[in-house]
């Protein structure tokens, strides 16, 4: 089996293209996909690197999000068919979870894969069946699997955790990565005003495209959350989307109004940060944590993805066998939008 591979924690140079991995079979009630197309997020990048406490069975499959045909049926299946197409939920739950009773099971003890499972950046995968939801004939294959993990962290966050409503105003962080352009739409979908910030004038032309009203360009910018205050007539936004994380949300919560909701949905720029405890309590804020969402929440944002209403942002994709190079891509930062793998 073909696959894209680590050998170990570290830099570009672990990333292996392979040839030669047995072909994985289905246990009771999971599926084998031969997959299509894969998708990275940035999650592939802390993986490869590795942090404490991450134990990986090497060679590790990467990629959390794909999409494929189904190949076999463990035992006990029989919501799916061989021969049908496929997209996969990147969240896996154990079966016994309690958390599965009450539709909120990424609360609880989770694993995603291509972090603590293999990953679906190979010809062959083994998914739970409850992870994999009917792909309409009209959906290409890599569009499926660039939705995946950024729009089921963007749907959650801002309509499941945040509980965003008609007529309030979302401040999206950044406007090139996979769950800001998905929050950019979910949030105009919703009938929000959008602000967005773009890093440069591609990205900011990339969120007007995806239904931002008012994009700053921080490199004319700086300071931007100054800006949204003025541009709000001092009152602020409702809801800040910030998955940049240490060196954006004291402006983050600046930028919002007294009342208003943070939703941390990552750190790209790191973890630690100095909390000014004054402005939190002064302006009543609430900072909302929010990471991937329940298989619900997936088939409500991928049926949404599959009649247009939504629409996975392609940066670039690569053969398999390019997947050094796709993360390099990635880790670079040139290109707005998801990569993706053919397979």
């Amino acid at each position: 089996m073909r696959a894209a591979v680590l050998n170990e924690h570290g830099g570009l140079d672990v990333i292996e293209y392979r040839e030669d991995l047995p072909i994985p079979e289905p246990s009771f009630g999971e599926v084998r996909i031969r997959v299509k197309a894969a998708a990275l997020n940035r999650l592939d990048l802390f993986v490869r690197q590795g942090w404490r406490g991450l134990q990986l069975n090497f060679p590790h499959v990467i990629a959390a999000d794909g999409a494929g045909v189904v190949d076999s049926l463990g035992d006990g299946v029989h919501t799916v068919a061989v021969g049908d197409r496929v997209c996969v939920d990147p969240t896996i739950v154990p079966p016994d979870s309690p958390a599965l009773d009450t539709g909120m099971e990424n609360q609880s003890r989770i694993a995603i894969l291509g972090e603590h499972h293999p990953g679906l950046a190979a010809e062959y995968a083994v998914v739970p069946a409850r992870n994999v939801l009917h792909l309409p004939d009209h959906v290409e294959f890599g569009e499926a699997a660039a939705a995946g993990l950024v729009f089921v962290t963007a749907w959650h966050s801002l309509i499941t955790r945040g509980a965003l409503r008609a007529g309030e105003s979302v401040l999206v962080v950044g406007a090139g990565g996979g769950v800001n352009s998905a929050s950019i739409q979910i949030a105009r979908l919703a009938g929000a005003r959008v602000y967005a910030i773009g890093s440069d004038a591609a990205r900011c032309d990339l969120a007007t495209q995806l239904g931002a009203h008012v994009v700053i360009n921080r490199a004319e910018t700086p300071g931007w959350a100054r800006e949204i205050q003025t541009m709000t007539g001092r009152r602020g936004v409702d809801i800040v989307v910030d998955n940049v994380g240490a060196e954006t949300l004291s402006d983050s919560m600046r930028a919002a109004r007294i009342g208003g909701r943070i939703l941390i949905v990552g750190g790209t720029s790191g973890y630690d940060f100095r909390l000014n405890v004054a402005l939190l309590f002064s302006r009543h804020l609430t900072l909302i944590g929010s990471t991937m969402g329940p298989h619900q929440d997936y088939r409500n944002v991928m049926n949404l993805v599959f009649d247009g209403s939504l629409k996975a942002v392609i940066g670039e994709r690569f053969p398999l066998a390019q997947a050094r190079l796709a993360q390099k891509t990635l880790e670079e930062a040139t290109v707005p939008g998801k990569i993706v793998l053919d397979i």
